[in-house]
């Protein structure tokens, strides 16, 4: 991949897709996701997956990626989260750039 603007003099970027299950739909756990994700600096997307699930693309520093792991097993306040799976996956370069709340998958 070349080098864009946001990966000049940082630590090195990385994407990682989590898989977020439990009570996590209905609860607004793409907002609270969206909402966290920009405080620390992440880019990416949240949807709704047909199996009931949250999928949460991320792009940032692993430093980033750990600290939004830990913030979608704890969730809002409303949401019960009984299990986060994480992959690392390929740089999408169309997310680099802000987080949005996709449509549904179904």
């Amino acid at each position: 991949m070349s080098e864009s603007p946001i990966h000049e003099g940082r630590e090195s970027y990385q994407a990682r897709r989590y898989r977020v299950s439990g009570k996590v739909q209905g609860v607004g756990f793409r907002y609270f996701a969206s909402r966290v994700a920009r405080q620390l600096g992440v880019t990416g997307y949240a949807k709704n997956l047909r199996d009931g699930s949250v999928e949460v693309y991320a792009f940032g520093t692993a430093a980033m990626l750990a600290a939004l792991r830990k913030e979608l097993q704890r969730g809002p306040r409303s949401a019960a989260v009984s299990n986060v799976t994480e992959e690392d996956v390929a740089i999408e370069s169309k997310f680099e750039r802000g987080f949005s709340i996709e449509r549904d998958d179904f």
